[in-house]
């Protein structure tokens, strides 16, 4: 579907730009929009790299595994029908450390393998399980600490203060992660009454 409405955009865009007479333009666009593209992915890549990096000295010194440690019995309560010891617990806590540092890229593989073993949980079911509903409100609005992607877009786009946003990131995620927890056990209290 969401490919769907990305070829209606472009389709209707090119086709206003036909009628408009704007056609030039629409190419010039395209072609210094892909050069900037390029750039800044390759910018974004040393800023990544180095916080990649800290985060695989933190996982050696065992700050990773301390946080995991803090946030178990937070991520029990959210996820009271994985077992304490399935491999699923793990992935769910580094996606949440790797989102707590802004490391979305790095969060995502952890994500996929948290789902992964989720899925192993119900293998018979085609439905999205509690947890995987749960993990998925949680994952999209992640709490952030430190936002490194977007303080290197910043730092890219020569920003007077690029790390000034920190701290009205963390309220935001906060107020998100919040949000979504409410969201999804309003939801899933909903749907069990529904089942009585």
């Amino acid at each position: 579907m969401v490919n769907l409405i990305w070829v209606f955009m472009a389709a209707g865009g090119i086709i206003f730009a036909m009628f408009n007479g704007t056609m030039a333009d629409v190419n010039e666009e395209l072609f210094q929009t892909a050069d900037d593209a390029v750039m800044l992915s390759i910018s974004l890549m040393s800023v990544l790299v180095f916080w990649l990096g800290l985060m695989k000295i933190a996982e050696k010194a065992g700050l990773l595994e301390l946080l995991a440690r803090l946030f178990r019995p937070l991520i029990k309560r959210l996820f009271p029908d994985i077992p304490d010891d399935h491999p699923a617990m793990g992935y769910i806590l580094s996606n949440i450390s790797a989102n707590l540092f802004g490391l979305g890229n790095a969060a995502t593989p952890m994500g996929i393998k948290a789902m992964e073993e989720m899925k192993k949980l119900q293998p018979d079911s085609d439905q999205a399980s509690r947890s995987m509903i749960t993990f998925l409100a949680i994952n999209t609005s992640s709490v952030t600490l430190i936002p490194t992607t977007v303080i290197a877009i910043r730092m890219k786009y020569e920003s007077i203060a690029p790390t000034e946003i920190v701290a009205t990131t963390i309220v935001a995620t906060l107020i998100s992660t919040f949000g979504a927890i409410l969201v999804d056990r309003f939801f899933y209290s909903l749907r069990e009454r529904r089942i009585k």
